[in-house]
């Protein structure tokens, strides 16, 4: 089931952008809203796609199969110099970037075809939790957020209603489900896509690599991502609207940007 009938937006998004956005390397999918993006608010349609650059590497990548140990995590194989310079340009904090730029780097190897990019996880990443800031939230060194960030309760009342899937593991809630983590994942979805990116042996949707190459490999699931129309039919697959797929796109396209400056 696609997560776009499992997940729901949190809040009303702002005025509607214009639709016709031709995407090409920028890539990327949805699964709720928090942050505030009216800064990418622009003309879409005035836009030119932005491609954007590979996470360069310092060793050779490695096998398909997910990593288990340590010095095999993507994450400790991207150049540091041009993450922290790429951080620095964009403004996307340097661990949250190299969660991003890890699972763009993952899928690359496990579905070369699929095209996913670090700048369309870190689009994701800002409109679903401002990378893992929202209410507050602090980013660790590991990867966690220093608290859980909690969407609101999917009972039905203001939102889609979504009961339990988790006995309440992960949401702290055992009759409803609530969206978690940085990348915002509803409980049963994550039962399904979660990710152990950090080789801890747990999958974990508040801690940003594991979230980070879950919504990697659920947007590859729908096929190639190199087309205007993959693409967006990767995001409507989060979330079937329209405009959340231009908000993400907007805010993509703006991190290629100044990434390239």
């Amino acid at each position: 089931m696609g997560v776009g009938k499992l997940l729901h937006r949190w809040h009303r998004v702002g005025t509607t952008l214009v639709t016709a956005l031709v995407v090409m390397v920028v890539t990327g999918g949805a699964i709720g809203g928090l942050a505030d993006a009216a800064a990418q608010r622009t003309n879409a349609a005035a836009r030119a796609p932005i491609p954007v650059a590979e996470a360069p590497v310092e060793a050779p990548a490695p096998p398909a199969a997910a990593p288990t140990q340590v010095d095999e995590l993507p994450r400790d194989r991207i150049d540091h110099t041009w993450a922290a310079r790429t951080s620095a340009r964009t403004g996307i904090p340097l661990r949250a970037f190299l969660a991003y730029a890890a699972a763009s780097l993952q899928l690359k190897s496990e579905t070369p075809g699929c095209g996913v990019s670090w700048n369309t996880l870190a689009g994701i990443g800002y409109i679903e939790s401002g990378h893992a800031s929202h209410g507050g939230a602090r980013l660790l060194g590991s990867g966690h957020t220093d608290r859980p960030i909690l969407g609101p309760v999917l009972d039905g009342r203001r939102t889609g209603l979504i009961r339990d899937s988790d006995r309440g593991r992960w949401d702290g809630d055992a009759n409803y489900d609530r969206a978690i983590g940085p990348m915002q994942f509803i409980p049963g979805t994550w039962k399904r896509w979660g990710a152990d990116a950090d080789g801890d042996g747990v999958a974990d949707p508040n801690q940003i690599d594991d979230a980070a190459l879950a919504a990697a490999r659920y947007l590859c699931a729908s096929g190639s991502l190199r087309s205007t129309g993959g693409w967006r039919a990767a995001v409507l697959s989060y979330n079937h609207s329209e405009e959340y797929a231009d908000r993400v796109a907007g805010a993509a396209n703006d991190y290629a940007a100044k990434a390239s400056a």
